[in-house]
């Protein structure tokens, strides 16, 4: 569905994306993870034909923008970090004024809403001004507007920044239910948790990607193992375990995380270490890590 080669993007002097070549194949969901300023946003737009790259080429379904724009952004929907909803309209309202800007007929229209409806739950709002909408509300609408011309791609900006917990996972529940009608969804997103519901994804920092794969093979690229110490003195032993080879370890609350190769070459070599300092540990146990964790160790190592 997707296929870029050699994309590059600057403001400058600053390079937001680095030569990104990747693809994206039909009926996938394909993540971009990363943290503010790696380049997400920037990439999206290039990949919804808003802006052009610097260098390189994109390709949407074999088709380049260059000579087939209006065909690719009929069967594209690309909704921002913040889509342009009218606060003054109802939900209803929006919805078909967006899909007159798309050309679709009223007819047409009539006929998508209540589909629309079903899946965003929204039809009990659909005369409330789009402005009265709550925040998670408001990203379902977005979705429902950017969805009403029947798109084959589907692009999001962090669509759940800024949503709460449960409306967060209701959005995702809506995603899957995309995808088993045969779209093609790319996403980006700061949040680890979301990355590990797509098929494939990619990590990205200073523009570029720097691991690419299911979120499975990401963990296993990186030995897929974790050792947490609970310990007494939790800054004592980070300090210790550092000088004694330990590197880029995860503190969080009075415990320590530290990938590992060897569980038990490991083990006794953290109790050896903080034993001879007369820290207290209360526990080693291994532990898989997360996307978060992995991520992290990535960044740090690259």
């Amino acid at each position: 569905m997707i296929s870029v080669k050699d994309v590059t993007k600057k403001f400058g002097n600053i390079t937001a994306v680095d030569d990104l070549s990747f693809h994206v194949q039909k009926g996938e969901i394909f993540g971009i993870v990363g943290p503010d300023g790696a380049g997400k946003s920037t990439l999206l737009r290039m990949l919804s034909g808003i802006m052009e790259p610097g260098a390189g080429e994109i390709k949407i379904n074999g088709e380049g923008f260059r000579e087939n724009r209006h065909k690719i952004k009929e069967n594209l929907a690309y909704m921002p970090q913040r889509f342009g909803l009218y606060e003054d309209l109802t939900v209803e309202e929006n919805i078909i004024f967006f899909g007159r800007l798309f050309g679709v007929s009223r007819s047409d229209i009539k006929k998508r809403i209540p589909a629309l409806y079903e899946f965003s739950r929204l039809e009990a709002f659909k005369n409330r001004l789009a402005g009265k909408l709550s925040g998670g509300m408001k990203q379902k609408l977005g979705l429902a507007c950017s969805l009403i011309h029947s798109p084959d791609l589907i692009l999001l900006d962090e669509p759940t920044n800024g949503v709460d917990p449960v409306s967060r996972r209701e959005f995702w529940k809506i995603l899957y239910n995309l995808l088993s009608g045969g779209v093609t969804i790319v996403v980006s997103t700061a949040y680890l948790d979301e990355a590990e519901r797509c098929n494939r994804l990619s990590l990205m920092s200073e523009g570029k990607f720097v691991r690419s794969g299911s979120p499975k093979e990401i963990k296993n690229s990186i030995g897929g193992l974790m050792l947490e110490i609970i310990t007494a003195n939790v800054w004592e032993a980070e300090g210790i375990l550092i000088k004694g080879g330990f590197k880029n370890i995860i503190r969080e609350g009075n415990g320590l995380k530290v990938f590992t190769n060897s569980e038990s070459r490991d083990t006794k070599l953290i109790r050896k270490l903080l034993d001879k300092e007369k820290i207290k540990v209360l526990s080693v146990k291994k532990q898989f890590p997360t996307l978060e964790n992995c991520f992290m160790e990535i960044v740090a190592n690259d």
